[in-house]
């Protein structure tokens, strides 16, 4: 195996410890550097060349120690390691005059090493969408409210609570940004199989299903934990209590700023949670927004699985149809071939009413015919009277039959209606007869149910800080809710084949703006 020789100051100035990544062999150095991360894991400084030799992976060794030590003085040229001679093993004369180092990381070289561990797990994160951590920040907020609630907060609770809950928040925040950029990776079948997507898709489908369901339960839930804290300025007396927590440790002459800057910080942390669950002026929240990416996702999914069906089934592939008339044209035994499949696949024929057959090519071969010899002067070329008179020529033959699709418009038409059936029951289920508790509205089929679901995320996102009724339009635009809070905190239960649904009773009212046209 060799080694650079111009490794050592290759790249002189700050970043030199990066220097090994574009050097050759950078395979060898930043397994070497991996070998001193973890060594320092486990509390050992110095590393000699034959402790680095066994740490390496076994296809990552080079022959022997020796390009071990070329690897490690050249990580001391670039600045990553420094070199000390090694005399705890120095038991003759003669070895004094042997190279004999003991390496050990520099500041740089330790620095470069988490910069480039960031990097490796910024690139390999997928992210998650987590429902376990709407859970912990529903139960942090109602801890909150327990302390608020109290007539002297203890500053340490709340600074702990505040910490979960920026932390499970952050979590969230971050984990939801990768997952949505890793599934649009997903969609675009950039970095996955088609085996591996076909068998992925139906738990990857499955998966997007119950986060959207918990994200519209409990980002209600949260929503309105959030408001009961920020009303009467609950919340800023647990910041402020934080804030000077967490400044205490500050020196006098800089308490007070410390303070200042720590309550700006968590008054910013706080003003995130709550854009991130509640709609702001002219602004929708970051789980409503999330909410519809994740339902998009979902057709988006089953589109790709149609269009790996249609090739699967051997429907038309415009680049597969190209590589195929490439290798025909590689396989082709002469130009004259070429010529005949080239006329062929792109229909550049000559000019119909010309009537070039092979008799008139062999015609031309025979006398060819001078390129500037003018028209009136080359032998005339007989032309159909029948193209003269209409312009075509009269096809012969008996014509293409026509395919009757009209099974296929019945079946489209039958699975339409039905839904619209389904659909316009649902509306009809829902609708309800003036105000009524959410309590009253009973037994709900799937379908009901599931409209249901998206009518209450819908009025749910709308709702502003100190809001007690909201309206909100479903999508399509056929109906509207209407709901507002209840002063007891009664809970509400709704029966469906799939389970119980639970939360917090509200007066609701929802009304069918299409006047039922769309009932069977």
């Amino acid at each position: 195996m060799t080694h650079s020789t111009t490794g050592p100051g290759a790249q002189p100035g700050a970043y030199g410890p990066f220097a090994h990544l574009t050097a050759p062999n950078a395979v060898l150095y930043r397994q070497a550097m991996r070998a001193f991360v973890t060594a320092k894991e486990r509390f050992a400084v110095h590393l000699r060349p034959e402790d680095v030799y066994a740490a390496l992976p076994a296809e990552a060794r080079p022959d022997g120690v020796d390009g071990v030590a070329k690897a490690l003085d050249s990580l001391v040229g670039w600045g990553n390691l420094r070199a000390d001679p090694d005399t705890a093993r120095v038991t003759a004369v003669e070895d004094f005059y042997r190279k004999r180092f003991i390496y050990q990381l520099t500041q740089a070289g330790e620095a470069a090493e988490e910069a480039l561990g960031v990097y490796d797990e910024a690139l390999g994160r997928r992210g998650a969408l987590q429902a376990v951590a709407l859970h912990d920040i529903v139960t942090q907020l109602r801890a909150l409210l327990v302390l608020a609630a109290e007539d002297e907060p203890d500053p340490a609770k709340a600074h702990l609570a505040l910490d979960v809950l920026a932390s499970r928040f952050g979590a969230l925040a971050e984990n939801a940004r990768a997952f949505m950029g890793s599934l649009q990776r997903t969609i675009d079948l950039h970095d996955v199989e088609e085996e591996v997507f076909l068998a992925y898709k139906d738990r990857l489908i499955q998966y997007l299903e119950r986060f959207i369901q918990d994200l519209i339960t409990l980002g209600g839930r949260i929503a309105r934990l959030i408001l009961e804290l920020e009303e009467g300025g609950l919340i800023e007396g647990l910041l402020r209590a934080a804030a000077a927590r967490e400044s205490a440790d500050a020196a006098p002459e800089e308490s007070v700023r410390a303070e200042r800057d720590a309550l700006e910080r968590w008054a910013g942390r706080w003003a995130g949670l709550a854009s991130w669950f509640i709609s702001g002026d002219g602004r929708e929240s970051q789980a409503r927004l999330l909410r519809g990416r994740a339902l998009g996702a979902i057709p988006q999914l089953l589109a790709v699985v149609r269009s790996l069906n249609e090739r699967r089934a051997g429907r038309s592939d415009r680049s597969a149809d190209f590589r195929t008339l490439a290798r025909w044209f590689a396989e082709a035994p002469d130009d004259d071939a070429r010529h005949r499949l080239w006329r062929t696949a792109f229909g550049l024929y000559p000019a119909r009413h010309l009537t070039v057959d092979a008799d008139t090519l062999a015609t031309r071969a025979a006398r060819p015919v001078p390129a500037g010899t003018p028209w009136a002067g080359a032998e005339p070329l007989r032309i159909s009277p029948q193209l003269r008179r209409t312009g075509s020529y009269e096809r012969r033959g008996k014509p293409r039959k026509v395919e009757d699709r009209a099974d296929r418009r019945r079946q489209l038409a039958e699975v339409a209606a039905k839904q619209r059936a389904e659909i316009a029951a649902a509306r009809a289920r829902l609708v309800t007869d003036g105000i009524t508790r959410l309590s009253g509205l009973g037994e709900l089929d799937p379908v009901a149910f599931g409209l249901f679901l998206h009518l209450l995320g819908d009025a749910l996102a709308t709702w502003r800080p100190g809001m007690r009724h909201t309206v909100a339009t479903s999508n399509d635009g056929s109906m509207e809710i209407r709901l507002s809070a209840l002063a007891d905190p009664a809970t509400a239960e709704v029966r469906t084949p799939g389970g119980v649904f639970r939360g917090p009773d509200h007066l609701i009212e929802i009304i069918d703006l299409t006047g039922g046209e769309g009932e069977p």
